[in-house]
Formats: structure tokens, sequence, C-alpha cells
């Protein structure tokens, strides 16, 4: 197995397990994994997840590139804050997917000692996915580990999920995003120059270049915060072509207005948190009417900032 960064096994004793891509790392995933470390503390041994980059959908053209809504680093961070020992990361390649249920989990359980497994009731693993549930309960028998499964986390639409996660981020809804993953969604990146056009209009933006795996919000207007050197900003964030002008852009960009700040921005990290929607990108039939608009969409958002209510629950 190609763990994308190497680990120490020996530090590593009587290991309970879950295995899963755990995209988002949203209210289901916290669930199973805070039941996993609790099962581990109990019986005194560790607790460990075991992930794959990039995203087997990813991987076998089922889904577009633009896809993850963690990168492998932000995923690990966010899971370690949840009490396991370590994540593991496998290189997600033809040769694992080749490999049974019983093939993986043998080579699990030789370099983890492997006490026990926790998945959820839909889990399935190996070559076809026919390592299901079932499979599975066999290969603990046979290899000696226990297998338990946790109970989902449900909302109003089913099990709490990814995919509900993204159809809410591509179709706008932040905030429904935001209460399933339990955080704000978060992109970072480098600020790169663009044309300039905010510059030249009075309201400059900073262009956001971000990893291309990573999913970027539908087109559209948003409130957003924005976190550079170390400091909160409020921010107005644009992401589409630029229609108002001649030759729209091919591909969406992603560039936040960020509001009260004075300093030059290019090459420094930037990372923006998604909070509300405002708007859909437009077509004005002049500038002029795009900086209205604009001065609109900044008070709409110094005004949620300020709200009380609103401090309250993006802190």
């Amino acid at each position: 197995m190609d763990f994308i960064a190497p680990f120490d096994a020996s530090q590593t004793k009587n290991a309970w397990i879950t295995i899963g891509s755990f995209d988002g790392v949203h209210l289901g995933h916290q669930s199973l994994i805070k039941g996993l470390v609790e099962r581990a503390h109990t019986e005194e041994a560790s607790a460990l997840v075991i992930t794959f980059w990039p995203h087997p959908a990813t991987f076998f053209k089922r889904a577009p590139l633009a896809w993850a809504l963690t990168s492998p680093e932000e995923r690990r961070e966010l899971i370690c804050t949840l009490g396991v020992k370590d994540v593991l990361t496998l290189n997600f390649s033809q040769a694992l997917a080749n490999l049974t249920a019983l093939d993986f989990m043998q080579g699990l359980k030789a370099r983890l000692n492997l006490r026990g497994l926790m998945v959820g009731p839909n889990f399935a693993l190996g070559k076809g996915r026919e390592g299901s549930i079932a499979k599975l309960t066999e290969i603990a028998a046979q290899l000696d580990f226990r297998l338990e499964i946790a109970q989902p986390l449900s909302n109003a639409e089913g099990m709490v999920s990814s995919s509900q996660v993204r159809t809410d981020l591509l179709e706008n809804r932040v905030r429904p995003a935001a209460q399933k993953l339990g955080r704000l969604y978060k992109l970072s990146g480098q600020v790169v120059h663009g044309e300039h056009r905010g510059t030249g209009l009075g309201v400059p933006t900073a262009n956001l270049s971000h990893q291309p795996e990573r999913l970027v919000p539908g087109n559209g207007v948003y409130v957003t915060r924005a976190l550079v050197n170390g400091k909160r900003y409020a921010s107005v964030t644009n992401i589409g072509v630029r229609p108002t002008f001649d030759n729209p852009l091919p591909v969406p960009r992603i560039e936040p207005h960020i509001l009260d700040i004075d300093e030059q921005l290019y090459g420094k990290e930037l990372s923006l948190e998604f909070i509300d929607y405002l708007r859909p990108e437009i077509k004005f039939e002049s500038s002029k009417e795009l900086v209205a608009q604009i001065q609109k969409d900044i008070q709409k958002t110094r005004d949620l900032f300020n709200a009380d209510a609103f401090n309250t629950t993006i802190h």
C-alpha cells in the first residue's frame, strides 16, 4: 500500500480504524469518527482514520476534477481535532483499486495490528465494491478483528452526505452547506494578478488561485470572510465570468473585494469562508450600473457583519 505520507507503524498498537474518503468531514463523518475515538479509548487502543487521495470518484472519472470539499491537509487537520491518533492517506491508484477486500484488510492487519473496524451501514471496499458488510463480517472473523457498524446521522434530506454538501454549494446554498459541515465552507489559495478591472472601477478585487481539485460554489455573488496575514475581514466575492465586459472569461474566477484593507495582497495566501449568497451574476448595461450594484452588495455585507446575531453564529 502506497501511503502519501510515511508513518511509523511501530507507534501504533491494537488500532481501531475507520476507512473512507471523508471528504468535507461533515457532521455525519464527525459522528462516526467520534464514536471510533470513544471505542478505541475504552479499549486503550489507537484510533486511526484511513483515507484516500485523489477521490476515487475523480480517479474513475465518475466526477469532475473540481470535486473535493477539502484538501488532504485540511481534511487531516479537521479529523485530528476529533481526537484520532493519525490520518493515513493512501494514494488511490489502479493497483489499489484492484485489491480485493481481503487483500486490503490483510495489509492493514499486518501493518497496524488491527483490533477493530468501524464503518457505516452502506460501506463497501475492494475491487468492484465486493467488500460489503456481509463480506467484511466474514473477513473480520477470518483475520480476528471486530467489525462495528455505526449509525448514520440523518437530516430532513436523509443521511448527511458529501453529495448533499456539493449540491448545496453548486446551487448557491452556502448556509445549508455550512449547517451540514458544522462550519463555513472554505477555499484557500494564493492571490494572483488578473486584468485589474476591479481596480479601474474603484472596487479592487483579489484574484484567488486555488487547487484545481477543489469544488467551487456556483456562480454568483457571496458574503464571505477573508483570512489573510492572521486577520479576518468582511468581503464580497464574485464567482463567475464577468458577463458585463466584452470577452467574458472562459472559466469562472473567484474574486473577493475585501473591505477595509489597505495593503498589497499579490503573492500572499488567502482563505475565503462562504457565509451567505447575495445574488446571481448579472450582465449589466454599463460599468456604472455594475459599480452601483456592487456598492449595494458591499452595504448588505456590512450590515450582515454588524448584526450581533450574525456575529454569535460565525465566530
